[in-house]
């Protein structure tokens, strides 16, 4: 299989327009000058670096409290916003006009997301213990789903977008149908907060992680456990497929990361260099590098293909580090995020039209927060390119007491 994020400057794109061509048969004579055109571009945009800035565009007034969680659609054109004043928004983030206000929850609208590919539904999850399915063109509620004793921290389509999975502070995760909002099974077996969740990207696996110190692997279609992997000795922070699913990583507040084989589900890897517990952890998009962030203000990048050493280390926060997030292989970027603010915080960045999103509210891992709690009140931004510097200004922002959040380009 040809991986076109693979493309550098010594690629011959005549040849690899007559493989491409060779192989497929709508690929016909007359279209192969208009093929070798778009290679060509997409070769210009994956390695050059003179455009390998950003600058902020504009700035959006989004909630009247502190945002928590916010989500893209497939083409980067809208996101989603969820906050502590119990509402969820959706965006036009070009324009950053308000579409769509998502009234209906009772407590903190936690966890958002977009059915993608097709981005036509957003799922919310919320302290009120239901989540909800909503039309992303008209904002019409759908379905609650109830089901859940505790705050739902977790949502997530399938693949497919026939299922949902959320999970909660209750324990459990739960799997239902899109179609009529019924549940179709409680995924049971952890004996603590189950605070992260994932489909595979072929929707027949998911995996969950929980403060119970163990990742659980589930299938989907018999709703049993199939899989526990143990090794960690204090809560799971994160838990994430790779691009192919051949691989599982975690972190965990015992300061370490762990990648794990996903098929027999022993432990690769335990990473290993972080001074205090590791929150977030991200796969780049070939799911070659694993990024982790840490409460020790640093955040690190990995090499997860082969010997599992340290590529970079990222410094400069003056507060924990409790996310990042990987999302343009052809400039190796990465957004890293810390500590809270007291007021909104949502901050997109666009290069070469791939945007990736750093989110600084993070759920308080000590007690639930309910709506009104006090959150500590600085953010530190920090962008690191493995290949390429950036200016020093904007190599690092201080947001402090904002209502606002701000795109940036």
């Amino acid at each position: 299989m040809l991986d076109l994020l693979n493309l550098s400057s010594r690629t011959n794109i005549n040849e690899l327009a007559a493989t491409i061509a060779a192989d497929e048969p709508l690929v016909t004579a007359g279209v192969i000058p208009q093929l070798v055109e778009s290679l060509s571009k997409l070769q210009t945009k994956i390695t050059d670096a003179s455009n390998h800035q950003f600058y902020k565009s504009k700035t959006l007034k989004t909630h009247l409290l502190p945002l928590t969680n916010v989500a893209f659609d497939k083409r980067g054109k809208r996101c989603i916003t969820g906050s502590y004043d119990r509402t969820c928004k959706v965006w036009d983030v070009d324009s950053g006009k308000e579409l769509l206000n998502l009234e209906g929850h009772k407590n903190v609208v936690y966890a958002v997301a977009f059915n993608s590919p097709f981005d036509d539904k957003i799922l919310t999850g919320s302290f009120d213990k239901t989540a909800r399915l909503w039309s992303a063109e008209t904002g019409e509620c759908y379905n609650t789903l109830w089901g859940h004793t505790a705050e739902v921290v977790t949502v997530q389509f399938n693949p497919h977008s026939l299922l949902v999975g959320t999970s909660s502070m209750d324990s459990t995760a739960k799997l239902y149908h899109i179609a009529t909002g019924q549940e179709v099974a409680t995924l049971k077996g952890h004996t603590a907060a189950v605070i992260a969740l994932q489909f595979s990207s072929d929707g027949n696996k998911m995996i969950t992680g929980s403060f119970d110190h163990c990742i659980s692997v589930w299938d989907t279609r018999t709703a049993r456990r199939v899989g526990i992997l143990t090794g960690h000795s204090e809560e799971i922070s994160n838990c994430l497929f790779n691009h192919d699913c051949t691989l599982i990583a975690s972190s965990s507040m015992d300061k370490t990361a762990k990648v794990w084989d996903q098929r027999t589900f022993a432990s690769l890897a335990t990473i290993m260099g972080h001074n205090d517990e590791v929150l977030d952890i991200a796969f780049d998009c070939k799911g070659h590098r694993l990024a982790t962030a840490s409460s020790d203000a640093t955040a690190c990048v990995w090499d997860v293909q082969s010997d599992f050493k340290l590529l970079a280390e990222m410094e400069g926060h003056k507060a924990e580090v409790s996310k990042i997030e990987q999302r343009d292989c052809g400039m190796q970027t990465l957004g890293t995020a810390s500590r809270f603010l007291r007021g909104t915080q949502m901050t997109f960045f666009h290069a070469h039209s791939v945007t990736m999103e750093i989110l600084s509210s993070q759920l308080p891992r000590t007690t639930r927060a309910e709506s009104g709690d006090n959150v500590p009140s600085t953010v530190y931004l920090k962008f690191q390119n493995s290949e390429y510097d950036y200016p020093p200004p904007m190599s690092q922002t201080s947001l402090d007491h904002c209502d606002e959040s701000a795109t940036w380009k």
